[in-house]
């Protein structure tokens, strides 16, 4: 038995149509048929019931079919294993999965600490929201991701960076408040810029009790995928927002007022995501060195 009749059968037993998962293999029909055949003969049962209008799983091919997923998976993390492995010599690639609402300055600073101590190692960075995090680090896709709690995964290990409060963002500087009730006066009325809901669902979830704290329901009326985006809007006049507190030095420049919510303390944890058994070197001093000012 060889990985090509693996191969074979895997495509035939997910497409249950032999053209089809010929075609997804670009290939012709009668090698693959005769391919399978092969693979029924070694085994001595029979792995599909066609006929000229169908083509289903027999009950040792379902078996079978559950079998070879496993032996697929398997073989992948063997192969980030040992890519990890080679990367544990301080070459390869470290890839880092990141969510725009971070202080990114921060990350650059460990950026260039890191190719001080691995000068040949090749960073790669992804900006993407939480649950896409989530799914590229238990796929092996990312090697790190920072991102914001909860992260529901029985795969990965989180390590908590910090708790960020939230600030009230308005357009032009310079702008105060001596109390929450005259606050939520000035913004109740106002358009909101917020994360979409599906982007980022949790986060939004987060924005939306802060408003009913303050005793109104936002007008939403932008949504978008990135803190950048949500920051132009406000100064460009559109709108009001609430963001982490720890993006006001990154946005200190701009013609923004930055309103503190000391009297709500609803906050949201950041944390690092990883796979516990990934040995790549430079992971490892990443982990232990990135923390928050």
């Amino acid at each position: 038995m060889e990985l090509r009749h693996l191969q074979y059968f895997k495509a035939v037993a997910q497409h249950l149509h032999f053209r089809n998962a010929a075609a997804s293999l670009f290939i012709s029909q009668p090698p693959l048929s005769r391919q399978i055949k092969e693979l029924e003969e070694e085994l001595g049962v029979q792995l599909f019931l066609r006929n000229n209008k169908r083509v289903v799983l027999t009950e040792a091919g379902k078996y079978f079919a559950a079998t070879v997923d496993s032996i697929f998976a398997q073989l992948e993390e063997s192969k980030n294993i040992a890519r990890q492995i080679h990367q544990a010599a301080g070459t390869g690639e470290l890839k880092i999965g990141y969510i725009s609402s971070v202080y990114q300055p921060h990350l650059a600073e460990v950026l260039k600490a890191l190719r001080q101590v691995f000068p040949y190692i090749k960073t790669s960075l992804y900006e993407r929201p939480t649950i896409k995090q989530i799914e590229a680090l238990e796929q092996g896709k990312l090697d790190v991701g920072i991102l914001r709690a909860p992260v529901q995964s029985d795969k990965l290990t989180v390590q908590t960076l910090f708790f960020d409060p939230f600030m009230v963002v308005v357009p032009s500087a310079g702008m105060k408040f001596a109390k929450a009730d005259v606050l939520a006066d000035f913004i109740k009325d106002k358009p909101f810029i917020f994360f979409n809901k599906e982007y980022a669902p949790h986060y939004y979830d987060k924005l939306v009790e802060i408003c009913h704290r303050l005793g109104f329901k936002p007008d939403i009326t932008h949504e978008v995928n990135n803190v950048h985006s949500i920051v132009q809007l406000v100064e460009a006049g559109l709108g009001v927002s609430i963001l982490p507190l720890s993006l006001k030095q990154q946005y200190a420049k701009l013609q923004l007022s930055f309103i503190e919510l000391r009297d709500i303390p609803v906050s949201t944890e950041v944390v690092l995501a990883y796979k516990q058994s990934n040995l790549n070197a430079a992971l490892k001093w990443f982990i232990k060195n990135y923390k928050k000012k």
